[in-house]
């Protein structure tokens, strides 16, 4: 198993004592989580995207940027590029950028989002989001696997006439994983590309992404691509480390409960409302080292990923963030790497290399 560390760069104040950072404090931390999250082996470090809600990384490539600067092994990911909204040129562009400054340790995740007040911020209806998302992926697609580019266009891309975005990418286009939370519809368009997938397994109930999965899987299957490309990746909820789980849960189950009762945004609800549900039942991280491995494991047993993704409890003192990551990188993450082995990002990898030509696309070009 590999192991990545996600930001979504919430911005909230700490619910219990209503204490905040400034914005650039904020920023300063993700970029000293990462740093640590690289020292300590952690495999690959990701910055969401969000344009509305609590959240600061509206310029998630602002950020990977810097983390590249101040990185040299670490793979860099996004979790998740909301393509839906974006223009694909600009994201071609500006993701490329960050693979040539990182030499080529770029993967990103795209999706639709799950901000739904982002759709009018750009002036897109929110009906249109699955198609906005297919028809757009098409092009950055074709625009990082060709030159010269002609598209036709359609009601969601503009036509395109002998474009080449530059840079180009540092090694053949970066991996692009596909991030679902809630349908079938972003895991059946990772299967049709024969990309991987990454399961938010944030909020809701194993079972809800344990069927996304399935249908990954199958639809992957049906599309007749090489079996050892279809990676999967999980997220997960709370991570709160501590000796005990009565410490965890008396330390993170305030904060837990006020976060949950103050988050009412379509998309974003759990139905574990308390700690001690959450903890039992729910994809949160609390409790001892023991206990979160064998959460993930159970994550596993169900998923069969290959990539697990964590998140700090931000709100708490910073301090205690990194504490909590040291714990995990050094008493959880060397546990599953040993007991549950993959082939991403080996020699053993089927995109070792980067080894993705267009001869290798297997869908058509748009014309």
């Amino acid at each position: 198993m590999r192991f990545q560390l996600l930001d979504i760069v919430p911005y909230r104040p700490d619910p219990v004592t209503g204490r905040q950072v400034s914005p650039a404090d904020r920023f300063a931390e993700t970029l000293e989580q990462a740093v640590r999250a690289e020292e300590w082996g952690l495999d690959a470090v990701a910055v969401g995207e969000r344009h509305a809600g609590h959240f600061i990384s509206s310029s998630p490539t602002v950020l990977l940027a810097a983390i590249a600067a101040r990185t040299s092994r670490i793979r860099l990911n996004s979790g998740v590029t909301v393509l839906s909204v974006l223009d694909p040129v600009r994201v071609a562009e500006d993701y490329a950028t960050i693979d040539q400054l990182s030499r080529g340790r770029l993967d990103i995740t795209i999706g639709k989002g799950n901000e739904v007040a982002q759709f009018p911020l750009f002036g897109l209806d929110i009906d249109d989001q699955w198609e906005l998302l297919a028809d757009k992926y098409a092009l950055l697609r074709t625009l990082w696997r060709h030159e010269g580019v002609s598209w036709a266009g359609s009601p969601y891309t503009r036509p395109l006439t002998d474009v080449t975005t530059l840079p180009r990418p540092f090694a053949g286009a970066p991996r692009v994983w596909h991030g679902s939370a809630t349908t079938l519809f972003s895991a059946a368009l990772a299967a049709q590309y024969g990309d991987p997938l990454f399961s938010a397994n944030a909020i809701q109930p194993l079972e809800n992404y344990g069927v996304l999965v399935d249908h990954y899987r199958a639809e992957f299957a049906r599309h007749g691509h090489d079996p050892r490309g279809a990676f999967v990746g999980a997220g997960s909820g709370a991570l709160f480390i501590a000796d005990t789980t009565q410490e965890a849960v008396a330390a993170y189950g305030p904060v837990y409960n006020a976060l949950v009762a103050a988050t009412n945004v379509p998309g974003n609800n759990t139905p574990f409302r308390d700690i001690e549900h959450a903890v039992a039942d729910g994809p949160a991280l609390v409790g001892t080292p023991q206990q979160v491995i064998d959460k993930i494991a159970r994550f596993h047993g169900r998923l069969g990923h290959d990539l697990q993704s964590i998140s700090l409890p931000t709100t708490v003192p910073f301090p205690r963030q990194l504490e909590i990551l040291h714990r995990f990188a050094t008493e959880v993450a060397p546990v599953l790497r040993r007991e549950l082995p993959t082939d991403l990002w080996t020699e053993r990898d089927p995109a070792a290399g980067r080894a993705q030509t267009a001869a290798a696309d297997q869908v058509a070009v748009p014309a």
